[in-house]
């Protein structure tokens, strides 16, 4: 059945890629005809909202004999992706991308899931030659809205500020090692205008002082948050993803945070947190990071 999944997805995307002329879309405009080549932003996001509406030229996208996989809970290449789509309950996943953003040759989509269970999810894509060679991600599950009335994906969408993108990035990296990791936790106002923090996480109410009565409550639950290592800081603008690893209640973790600066300071913050799946129960040997 693999094999089968597998020969018919090349098949499909060999189809594809020959009647779209490397994914170039062609619209008429009268007599004349004008050709749009899409971004890997867009590439990416059309893909994701492909497993909801069922688009299947989006294949194309997917570079079918080098795509490797970090979901550890899917098998690599184009087959895994096959087999996943194979396994669609009746009337299809759900995705609704909310913002995306594009560093280099890796894109970010962050987006609400029906997939398996509603979740939030992070997806990140490295493209090569207009392909998707590589992808990772991260999910949680849809919770209520935090103790300040926010969802996991509301807030602001828009990209601004892209002449700054190196200079934020920078600062969220120094935020994530100086205080997350090295718990340097007296530096925090080198990175917050004050109290003023918008929050996303679920059980977490605004402002530093929200974070900081998260984690004074966690302590005396005895449940410990610990970052270990930064593997990759990407970034558009005014929005900045770290992804890093470590430890939530004792068990191994993946952390994606997406942070929005505003003025050289860290204003807004969305994540993700997941359990690594263990080494038993994986389908592919490629780890989780590995950027």
């Amino acid at each position: 059945m693999k094999q089968i999944i597998t020969t018919v997805a090349i098949t499909l995307l060999i189809t594809v890629s020959n009647a779209q002329d490397k994914n170039i879309n062609t619209k008429k405009l009268g007599k004349m005809e004008t050709k749009t080549t899409l971004t890997n932003k867009e590439k990416a996001v059309a893909l994701i909202t492909s497993l909801e509406t069922g688009d299947k030229s989006t294949i194309a996208y997917i570079n079918p004999t080098n795509y490797k996989q970090h979901n550890l809970a899917v098998a690599d290449g184009l087959e895994g992706f096959g087999e996943v789509l194979h396994h669609a309950p009746e009337g299809g996943f759900k995705a609704n991308v909310v913002r995306s953003f594009q560093d280099g040759n890796y894109t970010v989509t962050h987006t609400e899931y029906d997939f398996f269970g509603p979740k939030i999810g992070f997806d990140i894509f490295k493209f090569e030659n207009g392909q998707i060679i590589e992808h990772w991600d991260n999910f949680s599950e849809l919770a209520a809205t935090n103790p300040s009335g926010r969802t996991q994906t509301d807030g602001v969408t828009k990209t601004t500020d892209i002449d700054k993108t190196e200079q934020n990035k920078a600062l969220v990296k120094d935020f994530i090692n100086t205080v997350l990791i090295k718990g340097e936790f007296d530096k925090m106002h080198n990175y917050f205008d004050g109290d003023n923090y918008i929050q996303h996480n679920a059980m977490i109410a605004d402002g530093v002082s929200g974070l900081g009565k998260a984690l004074e409550e966690m302590a005396k639950q005895g449940i410990t948050m610990v970052f270990e290592k930064n593997h990759i800081i990407l970034g558009e603008g005014n929005i900045v993803l770290s992804v890093s690893e470590g430890t939530f209640a004792g068990k191994p973790t993946s952390f994606y945070d997406l942070f929005r600066i505003e003025n050289g300071k860290i204003a807004e913050h969305w994540d993700t947190i997941e359990t690594i799946l263990p080494e038993a129960e994986r389908k592919n040997t490629n780890g989780k990071f590995n950027f």
